[in-house]
């Protein structure tokens, strides 16, 4: 008896699937980022913020994130990614955390809006957070000028 050959349309399903599975695991596997024309901008996947550099309000390091809850999104490992809800100000806070164990950029921007948010490698998070350290205490400075 011969061997009974499977159809070649579950073949191909099953490639485009595995195919699926790593390009979504390639997506969130890291914070990727890029500032430009004035804005940052940072994702994770399906996560994605656009913030306009002239709009922060402030850009602080914390240890750890407070307590939230989820909305949408993931954690695995030592990542932390997605929209949570803030209890205490009842207020959407999103969070690009790729490891968990070392310090966070903490974003708040239009006046109410947070985003926390880390690299994988530390060096890279403190260069993130010098250069909008810096962008925020020039557009403080431009607008005392303006006054």
């Amino acid at each position: 008896m011969g061997k009974r050959k499977r159809h070649w349309l579950w073949n191909v399903l099953i490639v485009l699937t595995l195919a699926l599975c790593v390009l979504a695991f390639v997506e969130h596997y890291k914070n990727w980022h890029k500032i430009e024309e004035g804005n940052l901008k940072i994702f994770s996947g399906i996560y994605y913020q656009k913030i306009p550099l002239a709009e922060l309000d402030s850009v602080l390091f914390v240890e750890k994130l407070p307590e939230m809850e989820r909305s949408s999104g993931f954690s695995w490992m030592e990542k932390e990614k997605g929209v949570f809800n803030d209890s205490l100000t009842n207020t959407k806070v999103y969070v690009f955390v790729d490891d968990l164990y070392q310090q966070k950029i903490k974003v708040v921007h239009h006046d109410s809006l947070r985003m926390y948010v880390n690299l994988q490698d530390s060096l890279k998070t403190e260069e993130l957070f010098a250069i909008l350290r810096t962008e925020l205490l020039n557009n403080k400075e431009t607008a005392k000028g303006t006054q």
